[in-house]
């Protein structure tokens, strides 16, 4: 029986670990919070800090461990490569793993291969951080380098304002680094690339749809398949194989997020290296049958990963509406009690819905990857369709929060 580490053992990646189980594998798990939901159903569970490089190589020695990979942590990747790489086991390598989690050097990269992108200069301080909105000019978007879930993420429209926020994004970096990006509105995709041996190709394209406000950069609606079309739909696949080439992934699952201007032009938002959270492993699994937990596994084990595993076997429109604060579904407020989710399961279309509320919590306006507390995936035959079905059953989940 072989072996897999997984580093980080959260909500996200409990399913990953059930899935390995389920393809005979014994599970490894590490994550700091000894009550993650992971390391509950893991073989072997140790409660590490796992951006303790040395610990984590430790732990992954002491249990003969035939291969590592992270589910949806961003922080993880860097730590996976360098493991990997020590244990002489599968790995993209941590120059890639620095290039796809660092966005300073993710776009200095890409800038240098053509790939098409927003204008960026990076900040260490206030003096800095003026001077690269000088360069970028407004509007603009403020963010950590190297952080993840939407946070220290603002929209700048003046000096004024990125002086409010510059001390708030250098703190969610562990490099203490910033970057400056001008903003472009547009669609914006999420797509999905496998890397084989060196050769990428798109999986799927979403539409990744966002809220107003302070929440800019949360996608509390995915609608597959994406709203675009013949010429636009084969660029932004052609810049999504261009950036994952550029930032050297040879074997991985990539996660490229891209906007589409008015205009037709498809410009690269950012590149990850992993399985994706926000329910797209699901989307994937129920827009195109392909399983991208067991592609990743395959992959960090150095098994071969065939056509038949990762070709799309059909082509099903779906859509997914995360639960929310107004203007989505959910109140905010603290949570008095909760309905039961069986009206929503049973709603026509709906394939797959979860709540992550808890009675005592409180629920707040969207301005975090976290401020989702759940999900509704629906299917149809067409997408439109799908996001109306998915709508609908999300308003049927009845939560009571205190006046």
């Amino acid at each position: 029986m072989k072996t897999v580490l997984f580093v980080g053992a959260g909500r996200h990646q409990r399913r990953a670990i059930l899935r390995a189980k389920e393809l005979g594998l014994r599970v490894v798990a590490v994550d700091r919070n000894p009550d993650a939901l992971g390391l509950q159903v893991s073989d072997v569970a140790e409660a590490v800090d796992f951006t303790d490089v040395d610990a984590v190589t430790e732990v992954a020695r002491r249990h003969g461990v035939d291969g590592a990979l992270t589910v949806s942590a961003d922080r993880a990747v860097p730590v996976v490569a360098a493991v990997a790489e020590r244990l002489g086991l599968p790995s993209i390598g941590t120059e890639t793993a620095h290039l796809m989690t660092h966005k300073i050097a993710m776009r200095r990269t890409l800038a240098d291969a053509g790939v098409s992108q927003p204008r960026f200069a990076g900040a260490r301080d206030m003096a800095s951080a003026r001077a690269a909105l000088d360069a970028v000019g407004v509007p603009a978007v403020l963010k950590p380098a190297d952080s993840g879930g939407q946070r220290g993420i603002f929209y700048v429209e003046s000096r004024d304002e990125l002086d409010g926020h510059v001390h708030a994004a250098l703190a969610e970096s562990p490099s203490e680094e910033a970057i400056v990006e001008s903003f472009h509105d547009g669609l914006e995709l999420n797509g999905i690339v496998i890397a084989r041996g060196g050769e990428a190709f798109p999986l799927t394209l979403s539409d990744r749809l966002r809220p107003p406000g302070q929440g800019f950069g949360v996608g509390w609606i995915h609608v597959y398949p994406a709203s675009i079309y013949a010429d636009v739909l084969a660029e932004a696949e052609r810049v999504a194989v261009h950036a994952v080439h550029a930032l050297g992934l040879r074997d991985g699952i990539a996660f490229p997020q891209l906007i589409v201007s008015d205009d037709g032009s498809v410009r690269v938002v950012e590149v990850a290296a992993r399985i994706p959270g926000g329910q797209m492993a699901d989307l994937v699994r129920h827009a195109v049958g392909v399983d991208l937990i067991e592609v990743a596994l395959r992959q960090a084990l150095g098994e071969e990963v065939s056509d038949e595993l990762v070709l799309p076997k059909f082509k099903q429109p779906l859509a997914i509406r995360f639960l929310t604060a107004q203007p989505g579904p959910l109140p905010t407020g603290k949570v008095v009690s909760i309905g039961p989710l069986d009206p929503v399961l049973a709603a026509e279309g709906v394939v797959q819905a979860d709540t992550y509320l808890q009675v005592g919590e409180t629920i707040r306006p969207v301005r975090l990857d976290g401020d989702r507390r759940g999900y509704v995936i629906a299917t149809a035959d067409t997408s439109v369709e799908a996001l109306q079905r998915a709508e609908a059953a999300a308003r049927l989940l009845e939560v009571e929060v205190a006046s």
